[in-house]
């Protein structure tokens, strides 16, 4: 396990961190710029419009490809003390953006042989896994159906989250806190979207390979594909390089609500479920590579395009996620993707099965971790691909940013 390594880089890593401003000035948002390398494409008036006025948000960075056109535009400012215009080159939190990096690597593993889609989890992790949970296989963990509860985490509120935003998690331990629960449901019966599969998803791979999981999806995904710019943090608390501010809307200390900077927020509760740091082009370049069957070949690739065939345990709809993946109709077809949503910032990478059409967007939303997707996120991904043909919204209550003409389960961070 890699526990002891993760305590002791925590304890340089906090150290000289400092909280946010109490205040900061309104949103004056810098006129959006883009880029098209198809003008002729009639989704670009909409593309434009999308990314035109901010919407409780303070940028915007967005990228569309493949045969269909090429579009790539930016709004909104890097902070808000200078006002500079937002850098569309900036990298920021990708939240469960990770879980399709996790899932492609485990996915490799599976090839190899080192790991078994069938197999339990505690037959590889038995003295982390209890016998309760002894049925619950991989595949079950890496496309939500294994019946696991989510961990404690301390406090309810952003305010209690903010004041926690330096802690720092092991993965050991929540899986712990998770499993010493009462299981949700039969394994392989339902679908409940949580962190918690990924985080045994991480340790599995950690277990099978002697290495830590950031190393094997570095040298698995990232040195091969060239993703210079993406990165894992490790206890580090702030993002690395140049990127533009996130703020979220919360009550500040003098009593009133307000913006608050909280780029500099540690991501540990999340870690192999939703820690990486990207940017838009590394994001497209990897999603484009996975939809080409150049991460995950063959039959192990259709596993991230099937859904189980189980209801989702809230909603009862069927369900909407597979390994790594979640699927939608917009448009009239078939879009799938995934989002995430970190403090501060809201991401998606989705693509049509033949990728003939693929967005990746960064919006650093005000509200990032709210029930709702953040309207300029909507407003993209309805540009890119058209609305969605169910016009249902359903909340499992844990953080969704799905808009409210697109159900929640679908779209989940």
């Amino acid at each position: 396990m890699q526990s002891t390594t993760r305590t002791l880089l925590a304890a340089a890593l906090v150290v000289g961190v400092t909280a946010g401003p109490a205040a900061l000035p309104a949103v004056a948002s810098a006129p959006p710029t883009a880029v098209s390398a198809r003008p002729a494409d009639p989704t670009v008036p909409a593309l434009e419009a999308a990314i035109a006025k901010l919407s409780d948000a303070t940028a915007a960075l967005v990228r569309v490809g493949g045969t269909e056109g090429v579009w790539r535009g930016s709004s909104g400012v890097h902070d808000l003390r200078t006002n500079r215009p937002a850098d569309p080159a900036a990298r920021f939190r990708a939240g469960s953006v990770t879980k399709v990096f996790t899932a492609a690597v485990a996915l490799q593993l599976v090839a190899e042989g080192r790991l078994d889609l069938h197999r339990s989890a505690r037959s590889y992790l038995p003295e982390l896994i209890p016998a309760s949970y002894g049925k619950v296989t991989v595949r079950e963990l890496l496309n939500h159906t294994h019946g696991i509860p989510a961990p404690d985490f301390p406090g309810n509120t952003v305010e209690e989250a903010y004041a926690n935003r330096l802690r720092i998690y092991d993965p050991e331990d929540m899986v712990r806190s998770a499993t010493a629960k009462k299981r949700e449901f039969a394994p392989g019966t339902k679908q409940h979207y949580l962190n918690i599969g990924y985080t045994i998803a991480g340790l599995l791979i950690e277990r099978v390979t002697g290495h830590s999981y950031e190393r094997q999806v570095a040298r698995r995904i990232l040195h091969p594909l060239g993703l210079r710019d993406t990165y894992y943090p490790g206890t580090g608390p702030h993002i690395v390089g140049p990127h533009n501010h996130g703020y979220q809307t919360m009550r500040l200390d003098d009593g009133t609500t307000g913006l608050r900077d909280v780029s500099v927020w540690g991501a540990t509760d999340a870690w192999a479920a939703g820690d990486i740091i990207s940017t838009t082009a590394d994001l497209e370049r990897f999603t484009k590579a996975l939809f080409q069957g150049r991460v995950v070949r063959g039959p192990l690739l259709r596993e991230m395009f099937t859904l189980p065939k189980v209801p989702d345990a809230k909603s009862g709809d069927p369900a909407a996620y597979s390994i790594g993946l979640s699927m939608k109709k917009l448009g009239g077809r078939e879009v799938w993707g995934k989002t995430g949503g970190r403090w501060g910032y809201n991401t998606a990478i989705a693509a049509t099965r033949d990728g003939s059409r693929t967005l990746v967007y960064s919006v650093n939303s005000m509200d990032a971790k709210g029930q709702d997707m953040n309207e300029v996120a909507m407003n993209i991904m309805v540009a890119a691909y058209g609305k969605p043909e169910s016009p249902r919204q359903s909340s499992d209550g844990v953080g969704d940013h799905t808009p409210a003409a697109v159900p929640s389960r679908t779209w989940r961070s």
